[in-house]
């Protein structure tokens, strides 16, 4: 794959990831909060938690941290995992009249994520040859993006508090949210999983 086309497709995936993994199910949570939804609201609710992880990838990219790359190879498809794993909630959005807006555009989300999870992680799956490198030309696309969302949050972090939001805060804060979510996981895993199987009440 020519060096051009390649880094098309990452800022492609980093794009779909604005839309359709947080500006749009930012405005879905929002939409069903509103309407009173509470299936929707739950099942938007464990996916932000799940999608954590995305924002800790960003932070670790943006100090180029190796490890960035391998959470944001698993994030794609613990999201997708997140919003089609319930058996209770799928039963009750698929009670939902599916004519109205908002269940329908659920839906549509809910398929349109699942095709950008399987695109971001195919491609993620490639940069895992940067591990050891991150900072070649051939691996440099993907710390662009990471790098200038981190530039426009440290203007913004320092207009509001006057601090310094460097890149190894950013990894440092990054590192501290891996390991809280990487707990988290695990007792779900290992304590809630093996209790409620995939009812979604205690996630």
């Amino acid at each position: 794959m020519a060096e051009i086309s390649y880094r098309s497709l990452v800022w492609l995936s980093y794009r779909l990831a604005g839309t359709f993994a947080m500006g749009l199910p930012l405005v879905l949570l929002i939409w069903a909060a509103f309407k009173k939804q509470a299936s929707m609201v739950r099942l938007l609710s464990i996916y932000w938690k799940v999608a954590s992880l995305l924002a800790i990838s960003m932070m670790l990219l943006a100090d180029q941290r190796p490890i960035g790359l391998m959470t944001l190879f698993i994030s794609p498809l613990l999201m997708m995992f997140s919003i089609w794993f319930w058996v209770d909630l799928n039963q009750e959005l698929a009670d939902l009249p599916p004519w109205r807006a908002l269940p329908l555009t659920v839906r549509i989300w809910r398929w349109s994520l699942s095709g950008f999870s399987l695109l971001t992680s195919t491609l993620a799956l490639l940069s895992l040859r940067c591990l050891k490198l991150i900072s070649s030309n051939n691996c440099r696309a993907w710390i662009e993006a990471p790098k200038l969302l981190h530039e426009s949050s440290e203007n913004l972090f320092n207009f509001l508090f006057g601090a310094n939001w460097s890149e190894p805060i950013a990894a440092f804060v990054g590192y501290v949210a891996l390991i809280a979510y990487t707990v988290g996981l695990l007792q779900w895993l290992l304590i809630r999983l093996p209790k409620n199987g995939r009812i979604a009440g205690e996630f």
